[in-house]
């Protein structure tokens, strides 16, 4: 099987269908051959991948142009937030530090920029994010992973192991620990992506959150984190890149800019203004009475802007 852009999560068994993303229309389009992937995966695309945050340091003119609609689905209802802890993750601050953050972006000053991304007619998301649960898996797909195998590893913990309710307004989130290497990409050309995949006939969103402890240079903005695991820290900014990113362009239909750029990835790795914690690391955000080191989102006014307050920015 080819190389295949995570946007395009394809599970080739008898029990799931899958192929969606950034080419197709279709949520349960059977996979096509190798020749015929290869074939569409050699044509530039005219969509979203969803691996536009990057690494650190690939920044470049990101705010070159706005952000269009573009006609597709959004997210509007209350995002509910799955975790999938995937590896070994005994005795880690990772699980309490990313489940406090889910648990309390919603409502926040942080996220109402969400709410700016409406359809023509006025519906948009609401700044509604519920942390919904989680489950452990010890290494059903061994320890060095493609992107596809990410698919599996979401399509098993609802279908498989019956653990997570199949929901059409939950996003499902792979963490994995920092001895499981994703081969695909991880580290080298991204530190995280979302997707999409069919699930007994229901378009599942996932996000892929890979340990930043294997790319440390590319994907931990800082060695000392305000919550005292400074891998943790790290994957908290990714998360809520692809988090946003998933409920304005769910199905890589929605809102992106003229070079596939998703609204959170045109401020990805900027961080504005920063604090100083009591253990030195730099933080921008409090929520729930932690401190997080958290990239700025986009505005899509005339000329759009990075804020880390949307409700306060004029």
């Amino acid at each position: 099987m080819p190389s295949l852009t995570p946007s395009r999560l394809l599970l080739s068994t008898a029990a799931l269908l899958a192929i969606v993303g950034c080419g197709d229309t279709s949520p349960l389009a059977p996979p096509r051959s190798a020749a015929a992937e290869l074939s569409v995966l050699a044509k530039a695309p005219s969509r979203p991948t969803g691996t536009g945050m990057g690494l650190i340091g690939s920044k470049g003119n990101r705010t070159k142009s706005n952000v269009e609609y573009h006609g597709g689905a959004l997210m509007l209802s209350t995002t509910h937030v799955y975790f999938i802890w995937y590896g070994n993750w005994s005795g880690s601050t990772a699980p309490p530090i990313l489940t406090d953050l889910a648990s309390n972006l919603g409502g926040s000053a942080y996220w109402d920029a969400v709410t700016r991304y409406r359809t023509p007619i006025g519906s948009g998301p609401a700044n509604a994010v519920q942390y919904s649960g989680s489950v452990n898996d010890a290494y059903s797909r061994g320890t060095t992973l493609v992107n596809y195998d990410i698919g599996f590893i979401v399509a098993d913990a609802i279908l498989g192991s019956q653990t997570l309710p199949p929901d059409p307004d939950g996003v499902y989130v792979v963490f994995t620990s920092a001895d499981v290497n994703e081969t695909s990409g991880f580290g080298t050309q991204y530190c995280g992506f979302h997707s999409i995949l069919g699930v007994n006939g229901m378009t599942t969103k996932v996000v892929f959150v890979g340990h930043p402890d294997r790319a440390p240079s590319n994907c931990k903005p800082q060695s000392v984190g305000p919550n005292g695991d400074a891998a943790a820290d790290a994957m908290a900014n990714v998360l809520v890149n692809s988090l946003f990113n998933t409920i304005v362009d769910p199905e890589f239909t929605g809102w992106y800019d003229k070079f596939q750029l998703e609204p959170a990835d045109k401020c990805a790795w900027n961080f504005g203004t920063t604090y100083t914690t009591t253990n030195g690391a730099r933080a921008n955000v409090a929520l729930g009475g932690r401190n997080y080191l958290l990239q700025q989102f986009w505005v899509p006014a005339r000329s759009g802007y990075c804020t880390l307050d949307a409700s306060a920015a004029s």
